[in-house]
Order: structure tokens, then C-alpha cells, then sequence
């Protein structure tokens, strides 16, 4: 059979809704895209629901699906994160995704984010690293990208069936939540018991850190809490590697992506300068694609900014980095080989009028060889649904890609 190789780009969280601001257009109708329009000229596109119609998911959910998972196979976003920033968990350890917070004296969630804090995070961390509560249980504590941190729980009878302290956006001005069981179960209570008393030491430890200190000073929002959502317990998938047997790699500068990564079989690659925000390095990042394609079947490039920017409810911002991950899929396609896929995707739409995912479908592409040309010419939300994919959800759109690289195979005699 026919072998050919794929590299997918990735908008974080790129789809949106027609905002007045940018004259009832979509950021990625307003944005100059000479790239993506290209592509989606020269190849075919459609719509995609991750899931199905109206399903939001997670930026974990919807990456799990894009490298070739079933929504049923989801582990929980803690122990993705763990894995995307090179945490050893354990098959018993409880991991939770956190955020470092600002709150007041009285517990309100000042920013869920505090003030998107990027730097010194690895010194406020090791403060709480190896902490020990009750029971044996030992916190095992590291910072992830920008804002975000991973947190263990290990020790004997935890269970992750337990609720978030996250009140989660937009809900800044709401104090945090406590945290309780959700079952009856022994160990979820006990469980939860321990969280809530890790809360209030590490928000003891982080009001008095140097780190915090200094950022007051300095007129910033202190460190001085930590959120913790998407508790999960580490499980045993078949990497789609294997599966398949192909070699793939990513490339990102977000953990929860290279946790995902990790868990499909993909050899990750990242660096300190591709952030998750507009001052990513692209140019690295598609140098890194065509580098990687010689010597692997598929590889996915990623960029977080669009997402930041829709949760950030700023349109024109949201534009602005749409035009560079136009540019870097640019760079990409003028060194593409003529053996290989460029494809097009998001996870999820995030309207920054709504500042959070909503369950729209984003816009997908697949420029290359041999391929179907429909006669859309515009990479957005609107034209791409006149386009010769039709409306398909993720699993059919990786299908899709998995059977232009020969990998599907034939049904019956």
C-alpha cells in the first residue's frame, strides 16, 4: 500500500463567534491568513466536532482525540500534565492540574491566574515540594507551563473521585472551593480531607515566599494559593504507536499537549522559548516540523495562543496570533515534501465573548498530494463548512488522515 506521512498544525482553541468588535467577523475571518486561505484552496476542508454537536471539551479531551483516541479512553487531565512535564507517577498517585492563584484574606479568588505569573514559579514550587500531611501521604509539587502546576498525592487509600477548589473562569471574586467526596467511599473522603489541608499550608508557606514578597513590591499579584481541578489516577493505554506501528513526534510548549504526546507514543520536543502565549517561537517550531517529518510518519506542531487570547475575551489579540500561526504554517508548506500532509486543526472553539470553550465546531484542512480538492478558498468558520469533508468529528477526521498515510485497514474481502 501507498505510504505518506502527515504533518497537523494545531490553533489552540482558534474557533470563535462573529464579535462586534471586529465587525461581526470571527478572528479568523478577520485575520489576514494568506497561509491557511492557501492551503484550504489548494486542498479540502470541512467542520469538526471533537466529540459531537455541541459537546465542549477540554484542551486534554480534544488533544486526546486529535492524536487518535476515544473520548471513553480519557485518564483525567492531572496525570496528563504530570507526563507532559516529565513527573514519575505512580499507579496509585492521585494528580491534579493546578493553577497558582492570588486570593484575600478571606479566601475570594482575586485572579485564577496570578497575573499570569511565568517567572520564579520553580522557587515557589520547591516550597511546597515533599511536603508531608497526615496519614504518610507526601506532596509531590512542580511547576508546568506559565500560571499552571502539576500536584501528586502518594500514599495509601487516596482516590481521585473528588471535586475541584477551582471555582474556575470567570468566576474571579468567588472564594475558592472546599474541596469534598464525590462518593461515599472511605478513601474519597479522606482524600479530600488531605487536599483541603494541603490548601491551607501551602496558602500559609506562599503569603510569607520571598517570590510573593518581591511581587508585591513590585505592584504584581502574589502566588499565595493554588487551585487544583481534574483530579485522575494514572492508567495503562496502548500508545497509537504501537497501534499503528508508526513513528510520530510533537512539538509544543504547552505540558498538557506533550502529556498527551507522551501517553500516544510521540517523542515530544520542546524549548523555554516556545511559550504558551503571542511570543511563542514559530520559526523554530517549523523548522522543527520539517526536521522531524524526515524521520517519523506524523508530526504535530502546536500553538496555545489563540486560546489564551479567546479566554482573555481579546478579539484583536486572538487575531493577531491567528496571523502567526498563519506564518508558521507558512514556513511550514514552503519546505513541505512532496510526500506529505499538511492538515489543519483546532481543539475546541473558545469565543472570547464567553472567555471559556463552548462546543462549536472548528474548522479543518488537508493540503497535499493527490488530495480531493473542493472549491472552497478560505480557512474560517463559515466558508470551511461548505467544504468537501463535510461535518465529521475528531476521531473521523484522524481516521481520515490515518488512511491518506495507508494505515487504515480495508473492511471485509
Amino acid at each position: 500500500m501507498l505510504k505518506r506521512k502527515v504533518i497537523m498544525a494545531i490553533a489552540d482553541g482558534a474557533g470563535d463567534r462573529p464579535h462586534s468588535l471586529l465587525g461581526d467577523k470571527t478572528p479568523l475571518e478577520y485575520a489576514r491568513t494568506p497561509n491557511l486561505d492557501r492551503l484550504a484552496a489548494e486542498g479540502i476542508t470541512g467542520m469538526m466536532d471533537l466529540i459531537s454537536s455541541g459537546i465542549p471539551v477540554g484542551t486534554d479531551m480534544g488533544h486526546l482525540i486529535l492524536f487518535g483516541y476515544q473520548p471513553e479512553d480519557y485518564p483525567g487531565r492531572g496525570p496528563i500534565e504530570a507526563l507532559g512535564i516529565g513527573m514519575d507517577v505512580m499507579p496509585c498517585d492521585v494528580v491534579f492540574r493546578c493553577n497558582f492563584a492570588t486570593v484575600d484574606e478571606e479566601g475570594t479568588v482575586v485572579d485564577r491566574r496570578a497575573g499570569r505569573i511565568r517567572e520564579k514559579t520553580e522557587e515557589i514550587a520547591q516550597a511546597l515540594d515533599g511536603m508531608e500531611l497526615e496519614d504518610g501521604v507526601v506532596v509531590h509539587f512542580k511547576p508546568a507551563t506559565e500560571h499552571r502546576a502539576v500536584l501528586i498525592l502518594r500514599g495509601s487509600g487516596l482516590s481521585d473521585k473528588i471535586s475541584d477548589s477551582d471555582p474556575k473562569a470567570p468566576n474571579d471574586g468567588a472564594p475558592y472551593l472546599i474541596v469534598e467526596p464525590l462518593d461515599s467511599s472511605e478513601e474519597a473522603e479522606r482524600t479530600a480531607s488531605i487536599l483541603n489541608q494541603f490548601l491551607k499550608k501551602a496558602h500559609d508557606i506562599l503569603s510569607s515566599h520571598p517570590v510573593n514578597e518581591e511581587r508585591i513590591a513590585e505592584g504584581k499579584l502574589p502566588a499565595n494559593f493554588i487551585l487544583t481541578r481534574g483530579a485522575g489516577l494514572m492508567v495503562h493505554l496502548e500508545p497509537i504507536v504501537q497501534q499503528l506501528n508508526m513513528k510520530g513526534s510533537c512539538i509544543a510548549g504547552e505540558s498538557t499537549v506533550l502529556g498527551v504526546a507522551q501517553l500516544a507514543g510521540f517523542k515530544t520536543i520542546t524549548d523555554r522559548s516556545m511559550t504558551g502565549n503571542i511570543d511563542t517561537n514559530i520559526e523554530l517550531k517549523a523548522r522543527l516540523a520539517i526536521e522531524e517529518i524526515a524521520n517519523n510518519d506524523m508530526v504535530y506542531v502546536h500553538m496555545k495562543a489563540p486560546d489564551v487570547k479567546g479566554h482573555d475575551n481579546e478579539p484583536f489579540e486572538k487575531a493577531r496570533a491567528i496571523e502567526l500561526f498563519d506564518h508558521m504554517v507558512g514556513l511550514i508548506r514552503e519546505q513541505l515534501p512532496e510526500d506529505v500532509y499538511l492538515a489543519l486543526a483546532a481543539d475546541h472553539s473558545t469565543p472570547c465573548e464567553v472567555g471559556e470553550h463552548t462546543g462549536e465546531p472548528v474548522p479543518v484542512a488537508i493540503y497535499g498530494p493527490s488530495i480531493r480538492r473542493d472549491r472552497n478558498l478560505q480557512y474560517n468558520e463559515l466558508d470551511c463548512a461548505y467544504g468537501g469533508l463535510g461535518h465529521i468529528t475528531g476521531n473521523e477526521f484522524v481516521r481520515t488522515l490515518h488512511g491518506l498515510m495507508g494505515y487504515v485497514k480495508k473492511q471485509g474481502n
